[in-house]
């Protein structure tokens, strides 16, 4: 892996459009899991835990993928020890149910395909946990290494494929090994969830908070016509918010991902909200619709395992929750397409090795698909530092500032739509 992009400077956007691709993304996964790990573990007090533990254990266990290459991870009682990295994949599928709404794609000859077009390393750190994000464009051009399939065969090491055609190649298993060598970490958990889990996770907590600037957003491709302004998508709408790019000011799938993690920030102070954390029915409503529609990797597919990291993650404040874009540049072979930016991504490995505190420096209006807005008050109150023994809190580590060329927000940043309302497709 010799091949280095270098940051495009501030202000000149070197970003590809990436052609007329269309998917529909469902970048909601992350929280998700982490709904469900943090039901498991706040409805035991409501005395559900023991049917809990038995239904969710018999749903997930029974699909569950072993994963190749990756250390096991022993369960044990109390919070998991040490850093955890946990992978989550969004497949491109063609549920029957949502099939309708997603046109040529799921009526042509390639209907019956899957591609992992959405692929999230969550790194949990140690004490003091943090979480990162970090989200991996699925035209992202990468070495995919030999994978075993599910028929035992063995798939070829291919030095520059598409990062969504690994799945193709061997499933989660080869989806997990093709970023765990591309990031250098182990990653013992993995899951599995398609395009409808969306809709169900919405309805589930009552919708996400959104925000739409620019004057609005118009796109035929994914059925939006919406005015600019503060909006609560649910079902569908979500859906569609989730998948749009040619409603955004820059149009690209880059773009796109800026957008979403609008979504996961509202998503995360949702989760963590009083209306959502002290609400047993739907905490466990949740946690059910979530298993219902993941398949998990064997290592995840354990109720205990889900309490030790809802026990790591659980306290983590807002602003500690960072969602970060994978560095990468325009692939000289081919503009829509795009290549790792080596060295400034061996600086984020580096500063999650070390457990730094975050603080992401790239512009987020730079990008075309989000607007930067003045926060709003949430009512998750921020973490208060342990006090020594003199009764003096520690001091707070600073953070360290990331490489311009990496992307972000953390879960306490707002942001809204970066609309395009000529943007018909």
């Amino acid at each position: 892996m010799t091949e280095t992009t270098k940051p495009a400077k501030r202000g000149r956007r070197t970003v590809a459009r990436h052609g007329e691709l269309v998917s529909p993304h469902p970048f909601s996964l992350i929280m998700k899991v982490v709904g469900v790990i943090v039901a498991v573990v706040l409805v035991s007090g409501a005395g559900v835990a023991a049917y809990a533990a038995i239904d969710l254990t018999s749903s997930i266990a029974e699909n569950s993928v072993a994963l190749e290459g990756q250390d096991p991870v022993p369960p044990d009682i109390g919070a998991i020890e040490g850093g955890v990295n946990v992978l989550l994949v969004g497949t491109d599928e063609c549920e029957p149910e949502y099939a309708g709404i997603f046109g040529d794609r799921c009526t042509g000859a390639d209907a019956g395909g899957q591609l992992n077009d959405v692929n999230m390393l969550v790194h949990i750190s140690d004490n003091p946990r943090r979480v990162t994000v970090v989200s991996f464009p699925r035209d992202l051009m990468v070495p995919i290494p030999s994978c075993t399939r599910e028929d035992g065969s063995v798939s070829s090491a291919m030095s520059k494929q598409q990062i969504n055609s690994a799945w193709m190649y061997g499933g989660l298993s080869c989806v997990t090994k093709t970023i765990s060598e591309l990031s250098g970490m182990n990653i013992p958990f993995a899951a599995k969830v398609s395009f409808g889990n969306v809709i169900n996770i919405t309805d589930a907590i009552g919708g996400v908070d959104v925000c739409i600037g620019n004057g609005g957003i118009r796109d035929r491709y994914t059925g939006i016509d919406w005015p600019a302004g503060d909006r609560n998508v649910q079902g569908i709408e979500a859906l569609q918010f989730l998948r749009t790019r040619h409603g955004l000011q820059n149009g690209s799938d880059l773009a796109r991902i800026s957008n979403q993690q609008q979504y996961m920030s509202s998503l995360a102070r949702k989760l963590m909200s009083e209306d959502v954390l002290s609400n047993p029915a739907t905490l466990y409503k949740l946690a059910t619709t979530a298993v219902d529609n993941i398949t998990p990797s064997q290592s995840l597919a354990n109720p205990t395992t889900m309490v030790q990291i809802a026990l790591a993650v659980k306290d983590v404040p807002l602003d500690e929750i960072v969602f970060l874009q994978y560095p990468v540049g325009t692939d000289p072979d081919d503009i829509n397409r795009v290549v790792p930016n080596y060295d400034a991504a061996s600086t984020l490995w580096t500063l999650l090795a070390e457990n730094k505190p975050l603080n992401v420096t790239n512009d987020p209006n730079r990008g075309g698909g989000v607007i930067a807005v003045e926060p709003q008050p949430t009512e998750t109150p921020a973490a208060t530092p342990e006090p020594t023994a003199s009764g003096t809190p520690e001091p707070t580590e600073s953070a360290v500032d990331l490489p311009d060329s990496i992307s972000g927000t953390s879960g306490a940043d707002q942001t809204c739509s970066a609309g395009n309302l000529q943007a018909t497709g």
